[in-house]
Formats: structure tokens, sequence, C-alpha cells
């Protein structure tokens, strides 16, 4: 019995198992992505075994009017992570979504559709749900 072909095989499904993990869910949605209604452009980034996004650019006002925190309403939203994806799923990423417009976090899901598209999910009692698919802007 050859031993190569077999230790072969078991670095290949190691290396699919731990770090094909995005390519397994659709590609990599790290970079900036414009949201569906093209006033907040966002980056996702990895953040320990799933993706974390931060505002890069609103419009508007850009404050944080809306946050539970009353210390925190005055902030800019510029920089204010909002995504925490940090569960792996055989289609993609779980975790919150922070909204500032509301200042609720919500459960929520990334699900890359397409190279440049991604469907962002948030969900209140996992039933009521919204999504919007975001463009990549780079």
């Amino acid at each position: 019995m050859h031993l190569r072909p077999l230790i072969h095989a078991s670095a290949l499904l190691a290396s699919l198992l731990a770090g094909g993990l995005a390519q397994a869910a659709g590609g990599d949605p790290s970079g900036i992505w414009l949201t569906e209604t093209g006033d907040s452009k966002v980056r996702l980034a990895r953040c320990g075994s799933g993706y974390c996004g931060t505002l890069v650019s609103v419009a508007g006002k850009g404050v944080d009017a809306n946050n539970p925190d009353p210390a925190l309403r005055t902030r800019s939203v510029v920089g204010v992570q909002i995504v925490n994806a940090a569960n792996a799923t055989s289609d993609g990423y779980e975790g919150t979504l922070y909204n500032p417009k509301d200042g609720k976090t919500y459960s929520g899901s990334l699900k890359m559709t397409g190279p440049d598209t991604l469907v962002v999910s948030g969900c209140v009692m996992s039933v009521f749900c919204k999504r919007q698919t975001w463009k990549r802007v780079k």
C-alpha cells in the first residue's frame, strides 16, 4: 500500500476544510461593497473564522442618532462595525448586523451569489427577514 496518495489527499482535504470555506461559500467577500440603497459603502474583511464589516462612507449626516446608548448618538457611523458574521455555514456566514438607521442589531447572514454580488439578510426572531443585494465596488 502506498501512503503518498493518501497523505496528499489528506492534505488537500485539510486545506479545503481550513481555508476553502470562503471558496465553497461562493467566493471571498473581502472588499468594499455598495449597499442596495446606494447610500453606504461597507468594507468586509476577515475577522476570526468569518467576516466583519465596517462602514467606510454614508450619505447625509452619518451620525449614529438612534444608537441605544445615548453616549454614542453623536458619533459618526463611518468606521463603525456593522457586520459581525463570524460563523461559517454551508453557503455563507452568519452572525449579527447593526443597522444605524434604527439603532438595532439583528441576526444576519452573508451569501455570495456571484463574484461581485452579496446577499445580506437581517432577521428579527428568525422569522421576519429583510434582504439586500450589495454590489462589489473593489
